[in-house]
């Protein structure tokens, strides 16, 4: 006695998902709806009122006296100076966040303890402060007046510290839910099959996470670029040892002498910041794209 199978109930599993997946290409490549249109025209009328068109006017700005003009502000040595240090106290922010913020967020994920709730609300509290007010915390704990700390107004450590402060919720809140969302399969396998913890790590959970480190560490770095109000207390604001760019910004638009240049000056720091945003925000989102790919 043979067995046959019936071929005419319905189409195979494979069909259908080939089907379905044709449909998604061609629903992709159909043009807008009126309603999706209009969606679209509010949603680029509001992002060019709020961020495009600003920015093209800072630019424009920048270049309003020519190329020449633009070069010459940013490579004077105050406002050289002044950019060199505030890229490398980026830099150096980014990198140390990236790794204390991924040990806090293992700690709070994968070893909880008793308070960790309250921890949780500690590590937000710089999101929640204006920044002003993270100056004024930063300069009655490393302001000289208690002996609980060193005296760190004036320095360079001073706006480390500050930076790290302000800058440590992001890694942090963006290694957490990855690892909340880890499937711990293969790490329960690979210790079973007698590897290190730190191998377990390093092979399996870093990988990973790394797409989330990186983006934390980014979104750090741009912060650290732009910040202004949390520094401009303790780093008493001393051409070429403690001046970071914001701060100088801030004394070319109050230069009432020569006002004009002054704001185009502001206006050439102001784009180098931005430019250096940009590419770290680029290359971020074409790293996570290929690791989507890949994935």
């Amino acid at each position: 006695m043979t067995l046959s199978l019936d071929t005419h109930d319905g189409p195979a599993p494979g069909a259908r998902s080939a089907r379905r997946a044709r449909r998604g290409v061609a629903r992709a490549g159909q043009p807008l709806r009126p309603a999706s249109g209009a969606a679209l025209g509010v949603v680029v009328l509001w992002l060019s009122l709020l961020v495009l068109l600003p920015l093209a006017a800072v630019v424009g700005r920048a270049f309003g006296r020519g190329g020449s003009g633009f070069w010459s502000a940013v490579t004077d040595p105050e406002t050289a100076a002044a950019l060199k240090l505030t890229l490398a106290l980026a830099v150096g922010v980014a990198i140390v966040g990236a790794v204390m913020g991924t040990i806090v967020a293992w700690v709070l994920v994968r070893e909880p303890f008793p308070g960790s709730r309250a921890l949780e609300l500690v590590i937000d509290i710089p999101f929640a402060l204006p920044t002003v007010v993270a100056g004024v915390v930063m300069l009655a704990v490393y302001g000289g007046q208690t002996a609980l700390a060193p005296n760190l107004v004036g320095t360079r450590v001073g706006l480390f510290v500050t930076l790290l402060f302000v800058t440590l919720p992001f890694t942090v809140r963006t290694v957490q839910p990855v690892l909340l969302d880890l499937d711990r399969d293969a790490e329960q396998a690979a210790a079973s099959l007698g590897a290190a913890p730190s191998v377990v790590f390093r092979r399996i959970v870093l990988p990973q996470i790394l797409p989330a480190v990186a983006s934390g560490a980014a979104l750090a770095f741009a912060r650290a670029l732009g910040e202004y109000g949390s520094l401009v207390f303790i780093s008493s604001n001393l051409p070429f040892r403690t001046e970071v760019a914001s701060v100088l910004i801030y004394g070319k638009l109050q230069d009432a002498d020569h006002p004009g240049i002054a704001t185009q000056q502001a206006a050439a720091i102001s784009t180098v910041l931005l430019l250096a945003s940009a590419l770290v925000l680029g290359l971020l989102d074409l790293i996570q794209r290929r690791v989507a790919r890949r994935g």
